[in-house]
């Protein structure tokens, strides 16, 4: 009996996680470490990594309208299509070819061990809000806390080491140290409140949870086929309303941002507001990184520049809808207030410390 059932295990044991983790490194180093390593130098160089994603070379976003959507859409798709690719393949596949308490052993735990191992796993992901989201699916379903997953969600993009070498050479290193010094106390903070608020019928309801995925995962079968199947599953579930969202943010950007210039001041008004906006419009990787320097060479003030840089990053309209299904309603509300709070100490302290 013992050895039937560690032959039916040897799938995912023997090649599953080798997978897995070559996956990983190849996909990472292909879409994310090597293309940035360079781009650190056009930084350096030129202090500029492009032109605004969200108005161009314009003073100001175009007028709501298909093209708007659809100009939008065209440009972020360009940008993070491949680290979408990788973020399914990455979150299908932990489901399938790790071994079910694998997971649950780094990021399971409700203490904060669970919400420190999410953050330090994120720095090398560097991947933005919507595309480190399939990935973030793919932990919830196999019984990852939910601080150790809001930890490693934030920690993508908010923690970014390739972002904050950007950020330094094109809008000067303080603005890095703003974003370390907030970012850490995001990324920890939230995932350690998120971690208190599990109630015990909840950590009950994962244990059990975890036993059947573990009994599942013994039965065996193909894992290759059940990696596309959760693939599959996984992309006809959040590509549709991602792709949906995107466009809508898209055409609304003018709405969203109907003017930029010096009577938009370090007040607590445009602060607020350039908060809230930041937490529900979507970028790419880095792309706050000329969002602000186009805004601050319009004459904004820097405490609004100070909101976006910690809200544009970390969540999004669309990368809340994916992740509705993965975590309380309540919880995901908290991060996105938790995000604006940040948002306003991040506008208030710019413009106290005179950036």
């Amino acid at each position: 009996m013992s050895t039937a059932r560690e032959a039916q295990r040897s799938p995912t044991y023997s090649y599953g996680w080798p997978v897995f983790v070559l996956l990983a490194i190849a996909g990472l180093f292909y879409v994310k470490w090597f293309p940035y390593y360079h781009r650190a130098f056009t930084a350096e160089a030129t202090h500029s990594i492009g032109n605004s994603i969200l108005m161009g070379k314009s003073a100001n976003p175009p007028a709501p309208s298909l093209t708007a959507a659809l100009d939008y859409a065209w440009a972020y798709g360009k940008a993070i299509w491949q680290a979408m690719v990788l973020g399914l393949l990455l979150g299908s596949g932990m489901q399938a070819l790790l071994p079910a308490r694998w997971v649950a052993r780094v990021l399971g735990r409700h203490g904060f061990g669970s919400v420190a191992a999410g953050g330090l796993l994120a720095v090398p992901g560097m991947m933005c809000t919507c595309c480190a989201a399939p990935v973030v699916v793919g932990l919830r379903e196999r019984q990852a806390s939910a601080g150790g997953a809001i930890a490693f969600w934030l920690g993508n993009s908010v923690l970014n080491p390739a972002t904050l070498v950007f950020m330094g050479f094109v809008l000067g290193w303080q603005w890095s140290a703003l974003r370390l010094a907030l970012g850490l106390l995001m990324v920890f903070g939230l995932g350690w409140v998120a971690n208190r608020l599990v109630t015990p019928q909840e950590a009950s309801a994962a244990d059990a949870r975890l036993v059947e995925l573990t009994r599942q995962q013994d039965d065996g079968g193909n894992v290759f086929a059940r990696w596309f199947g959760i693939f599959v599953r996984l992309a006809a579930r959040l590509v549709p309303e991602y792709v949906v969202l995107v466009l809508l943010l898209g055409a609304a950007r003018a709405w969203l941002f109907p003017h930029i210039g010096p009577d938009v001041t370090s007040s607590l008004g445009w602060i607020v507001a350039f908060a809230v906006v930041g937490m529900l419009f979507v970028i790419p990787t880095a792309g706050e990184v000329p969002i602000i320097q186009a805004m601050l060479s319009l004459g904004m003030g820097v405490g609004p520049a100070g909101a976006l840089l910690m809200t544009l990053p970390p969540v999004s309209v669309p990368s809340l809808a994916m992740l509705a299904r993965s975590f309380r309603p309540r919880l995901l509300a908290l991060v996105a207030a938790t995000v604006v709070g940040f948002g306003v100490v991040a506008g208030f302290a710019a413009a106290a410390l005179g950036f």
